[in-house]
């Protein structure tokens, strides 16, 4: 047996090829395990298996809404660099949408002009469709993706936790109470109407739980940044998955 070869049986040799990680990290063609190629094997059928991996896929969307309440306008990147442009005419609603785009990085410009002179309700609430439109429209199938995902997340005394499944089942389980009624400019009733508003056009399961905490601030903060990096992990591709749908049904469709 040679050098970077495994046993697979008795007559059978498996080459493991790590390659430069510099030269796969610069064309895009980087796998966090080592590639293992069977004797035999169909080097553009791998290619074709892992493009997934190397982000070949174009994750973008755009979706507009516009209501005699709001008009909202989404541009969302899944595979970004967290680059934000977010104006929703509630600074404390900018600022936790910000913390979704930084952690998970997902390039997000977000518009939207409200009847803030009513209350801040339509406006968070729509914004929570739009984006999840967004986000559904950019996953597409849903094919070759890691599905699940969670993530803890600490801010100073509080403790978040968020678990996701795009399973294409909207489910919100909302775990988090807080101490005042308001935040900035954002009464703190509606982040549950957000979080529930974007899991249900997702099309996901969301569990998002407050571990504990006595900082308004800091409870729903964590809990935002604890959503970025949870679908973070959720929407990224899994090379050993290919282009499969990660379903036993076949489908993550409604």
């Amino acid at each position: 047996m040679g050098p970077g070869q495994l046993t697979c049986g008795t007559k059978c040799f498996v080459n493991i090829r790590f390659g430069n990680r510099a030269e796969q990290m610069a064309t895009g063609n980087f796998f966090p395990y080592p590639r293992i190629q069977h004797p035999g094997q169909n080097r553009k059928q791998t290619k074709e298996t892992f493009a997934w991996g190397r982000h070949d896929m174009n994750r973008t969307a755009t979706v507009e809404r516009q209501t005699r309440e709001t008009e909202v306008q989404v541009q969302v990147n899944l595979d970004g660099r967290g680059l934000t442009d977010i104006h929703t005419g509630l600074g404390f609603l900018d600022h936790m949408l910000d913390q979704i785009g930084r952690h998970g990085l997902f390039d997000l410009t977000i518009r939207a002009k409200g009847d803030l002179h009513v209350d801040g309700h339509h406006t968070a609430e729509d914004v929570g469709i739009v984006l999840g439109q967004a986000f559904r429209k950019a996953l597409g199938e849903r094919r070759g993706i890691n599905r699940f995902g969670h993530a803890y997340v600490p801010l100073d005394e509080a403790l978040s936790r968020v678990v996701v499944d795009l399973s294409n089942r909207p489910t919100l389980v909302w775990e988090v109470t807080f101490s005042h009624a308001r935040l900035g400019d954002v009464e703190t009733e509606l982040f549950r109407e957000w979080f529930m508003a974007f899991a249900n056009n997702v099309g996901m399961t969301l569990h998002v739980t407050s571990l504990y905490g006595q900082n308004d601030h800091h409870i729903i903060e964590s809990c935002f940044k604890a959503l970025g990096r949870a679908l973070r992990e959720a929407c990224a591709p899994d090379p050993a998955q290919g282009d499969r749908v990660p379903s036993t049904k076949g489908t993550l469709n409604p």
